[in-house]
């Protein structure tokens, strides 16, 4: 009754060939990256309704930062020779069309608008940087540092920019 898993079986690495991997992580480098051309075409627009200028020179900011990520991942796919697949992209592209659909429900309170465009844009940025952190960890199995440094520049980018918000809507919120 008091029977403990034993530790060895429980938890146990995953082991894949490189060939898996390589699959695993172009399938999921796709996905971030569709996500990545969706935001960028519609934080301009966005940028434009924005009330608070600090927030609206963040989201300038974001999408410069969001148009080095994908040149970058751009040329994760030629170091790997691959190219952008056409497979499903709607769990990520979804979530920023439901992020954008919140924030103009806000429509006529400018002020709840704006304090939804940071709630939204951080919690996009955070699954950013989560998805770069995984695929960082697969890039050293697939022993190709280029990749990890591409996907460690894209990774702290996110997290600036993350960082960058939280402190506007700590000044946003308390003012």
């Amino acid at each position: 009754m008091n029977e403990k898993p034993d530790k060895s079986s429980s938890w146990k690495k995953i082991k894949l060939g490189s060939a898996k991997l390589k699959v695993f992580f172009i399938k999921h480098l796709d996905r971030i990256y569709c996500a990545k051309l969706h935001l960028v075409s519609k934080l301009p627009s966005l940028a434009e309704e924005v009330e608070f200028a600090d927030l609206k020179n963040a989201i300038c900011e974001t999408v410069n930062d969001v148009e080095k990520q994908i040149a970058r991942m751009e040329v994760i796919y030629s170091l790997l020779d691959a190219e952008v697949s056409k497979g499903s992209i709607h769990g990520l592209t979804g979530l920023i069309e439901d992020a954008f659909e919140a924030i103009r429900e806000q429509h006529g309170e400018p002020e709840l608008r704006d304090l939804s465009i940071i709630f939204y844009l951080q919690n996009i940025e955070s699954i950013e940087m989560a998805s770069f952190q995984i695929l960082q960890m697969a890039a050293v199995k697939l022993k190709n540092k280029h990749i990890n440094q591409l996907l460690k520049e894209n990774y702290d980018e996110a997290k600036a920019d993350r960082t960058l918000l939280l402190l506007i809507s700590s000044k946003y919120i308390t003012n």
